[in-house]
């Protein structure tokens, strides 16, 4: 699925990035409502359901609410009415939704494996009309091809993504600490602010995916990327000695103490508010956090200020390289097929996305997919910094859960929870992925 041609389509992205200048409750403005309100004479309502709560992600929702206000002053006939949910949520109201054939008009999705039970259902428009007018050149190499399916496009993609690690400055100064090259580093960081009565790391893996960040970058790390790509295909093991060997190291980590108590019950938004709050020294996710670091004004300065990220480090005799990342393509929008008011979506779909290239870097730091000349741009430098190391990619190894199909990313979830929570050993959570991947969707 996605293999060495995935990893050459991610470096001409960073390229071409080189050459274009470089938990919560949810809220709602409105319901989603069915496929579509339709319109009454001139007027039209598009029902837009999207994943940037204010509070966690004021950034990303100002800006939302920014280009919605400009498009209605724009198109007076037309209502955007938003529905707005936290991750987890969205993801599960989109399932519900998709079962009674009743999506919004206009909604957000992830790439690849998680896309295609969408489409083989006929519930996601194709949006090559889209691609093919006005913003055909405006996005980065190898971002739409993560949104199609056998020949055509199914979604428009928002912003590019790699996780590397966040850490506290102040916590890691008070305790004399390092950033860590190599991973025996790392394990002596972990065990200083453990012995010291800090939590090491925030994690909340009761929303499992982001357990699995720490398990790709050992696979990455000890076995390389090709080993950890061929597996998540089907073209190669999960028994492979470095991805057991990689299962069994996030066991001993947990035995470290090297994660909040309690990790596996906490959602992500839960663990992120312990890394907000100085009460963890370390948090790894996507650079869709870069908001909440650099220019979300309601986390105070003084924290933003302390905030740095490092790269995961390499392991000794593993085959893995440094600058080799976990990430990819983030969100995209698509529109619902069974919409009433399909070409007006499509028009909304094609202005939001050129808006938010425009408007996301620097109204929010975040790394869009359409390009940018960043150059002429007053910028953070923790986005800068990132910003670089994107460009410097040796690879970049698409989110597992999001590459499968999704009976196998459902697989994939649950045994890291249970690899987590040392109820399966390594061996086990290896052979559960070869049967799950072997079986298709």
């Amino acid at each position: 699925m996605f293999n060495k041609k995935w990893t050459v389509l991610l470096l001409t992205l960073c390229l071409a990035l080189v050459a274009a200048g470089c938990g919560s409750n949810s809220s709602s403005t409105g319901e989603s409502g069915n496929a579509g309100t339709g319109s009454e004479g001139d007027k039209v309502t598009v029902n837009f359901m999207h994943l940037w709560p204010a509070g966690v992600s004021a950034g990303q929702n100002k800006i939302v609410n920014q280009i919605i206000e400009e498009y209605q002053k724009e198109n007076p006939n037309v209502t955007i009415k938003q529905e707005v949910l936290d991750n987890e949520q969205y993801k599960n109201k989109l399932k519900v939704l998709s079962a009674s054939n009743e999506l919004p008009d206009v909604g957000v999705t992830w790439a690849a494996g998680f896309l295609k039970p969408y489409v083989e259902g006929n519930l996601f428009a194709p949006v090559d009309d889209v691609l093919d007018g006005q913003l055909g050149d405006k996005f980065v190499a190898g971002t739409t091809e993560a949104y199609a399916i056998d020949g055509k496009t199914y979604a428009l993609p928002l912003e590019f993504n790699i996780a590397p690690v966040y850490y506290n400055k102040a916590i890691f100064e008070q305790h004399n600490l390092e950033i860590p090259q190599t991973y025996e580093e790392f394990k002596t960081v972990v065990k200083t602010l453990s012995d010291n009565g800090i939590a090491p790391i925030a994690l909340g893996n009761k929303d499992r995916w982001t357990g699995s960040l720490w398990y790709m970058y050992l696979a990455d790390r000890i076995g390389g990327q090709e080993t950890l790509a061929s597996a998540i295909s089907g073209s190669s093991s999960f028994k492979d000695e470095s991805l057991v060997k990689a299962a069994a190291e996030v066991q001993s980590l947990v035995d470290g103490n090297a994660f909040v108590k309690g990790f596996n019950g906490l959602s992500n938004e839960e663990a992120k508010s312990e890394f907000l709050n100085g009460k963890a020294a370390m948090y790894m996710m996507g650079t869709w956090e870069l908001p909440n670091f650099t220019t979300n004004e309601e986390i105070p300065q003084e924290f933003r200020d302390s905030v740095g990220f490092f790269k995961f480090p390499t392991v000794e005799g593993g085959k893995g390289d440094i600058n080799s990342w976990v990430g990819g393509p983030g969100v995209g929008l698509f529109i619902g097929e069974n919409s009433k008011v399909k070409e007006e979506s499509k028009k909304f779909v094609e202005y939001f996305v050129t808006k938010w290239g425009e408007q996301s870097v620097t109204g929010a730091g975040v790394i869009p997919a359409t390009k940018v000349d960043t150059s002429a741009l007053e910028l953070p430098q923790l986005y800068i910094d990132l910003f670089d190391e994107m460009n410097k990619a040796s690879s970049i190894t698409l989110f597992a859960d999001v590459q499968m199909q999704a009976n196998a990313a459902e697989t994939h979830l649950n045994m890291i929870q249970a690899l987590f929570g040392k109820a399966v050993t390594p061996d086990k959570f290896s052979e559960e992925h070869d049967a799950a991947i072997s079986k298709g969707n």
